[in-house]
């Protein structure tokens, strides 16, 4: 049976890089899942326990990541992150709308990890923290009808690697990925997936990403109302369990994701 529970409140203290050795994932192997997915209740200020993840939805498309030893990354940062006035380790933006990225990253962030390209050069990602490593897979903004792209190489696909597990975040995704690009992201335990159907991709395309990439769990986002969001949980029932939550957080570990690929819906809210 999974387990319901509530995470009151996340940390966001900052480990010296290096300090912790990764537990190897499997992105770019498959292998068995045999448990069942674990959410995990946690008290405010607590760190996860030692093999597993806790992921908080803050807003849109902002999610928190944090590791037993201290490191936290927020995805698709915005700039506000709620009323905490602790810093993330470490941040990712996209640039496809302002609600990805800000021009002023809190200074006391040590890693601002742009999406988009910058003087002709596709952002390249490899940052190796010890307990967590970050890399990304480029892909274009905007297909137009023609074939042609509004900004090629505008957007990131953001993968986290920490605890074992896989852990992407398609960012502003405008296309499915090509072979090449899948290949480089890996097979996701964990995928954050923009469900709007339009602004991103559409619902057709986001079904066909979320069931190539083979997830264990998929995190909607990146929704603007309660019926985008029901249209993609009623296009995936049946090849997805479906679990909502009213919380925010979950804690995952690589030895207890669900043997059928699970939909949890997190509520967002900005941290205290």
């Amino acid at each position: 049976m999974i387990r319901l529970a509530l995470a009151l409140a996340v940390a966001l203290a900052a480990a010296p890089a290096g300090a912790r050795d990764r537990i190897p994932s499997h992105c770019h192997a498959i292998a068995a899942a045999p448990g069942i997915a674990d959410l995990h209740r946690a008290s405010f200020g607590a760190p996860p326990a030692e093999d597993r993840v806790r992921i908080r939805f803050i807003d849109h498309a902002m999610f928190l990541i944090e590791t037993p030893g201290g490191l936290s990354a927020v995805t698709d940062y915005a700039g506000f992150i709620g009323a905490t006035d602790a810093a993330p380790t470490v941040v990712t933006m996209n640039n496809a709308h302002r609600t990805h990225w800000t021009d002023r990253p809190d200074p006391r962030i040590p890693h601002v990890l742009k999406g988009w390209a910058e003087n002709g050069a596709a952002a390249a990602h490899h940052l190796d923290l010890g307990e967590m490593l970050v890399r990304n897979v480029t892909t274009d903004v905007r297909p137009r009808g023609d074939g042609t792209v509004a900004r090629k190489d505008g957007n990131s696909i953001f993968v986290f690697e920490v605890a074992g597990l896989c852990i992407g975040h398609l960012g502003h995704l405008h296309h499915e990925p090509s072979e090449d690009q899948y290949a480089a992201i890996g097979r996701l335990d964990v995928v954050m997936a923009p469900v709007d159907g339009g602004y991103t991709v559409g619902l057709d395309t986001m079904q066909a990403v979320v069931a190539r990439l083979r997830s264990s769990v998929v995190l909607p986002m990146h929704w603007f109302s309660d019926a985008s969001l029901a249209a993609f949980l009623a296009r995936m029932d049946g090849a997805f369990d479906i679990v909502r939550l009213e919380d925010s957080a979950i804690e995952l570990s690589r030895h207890t994701l669900p043997r059928q690929p699970t939909i949890i819906v997190l509520e967002p809210r900005f941290l205290p």
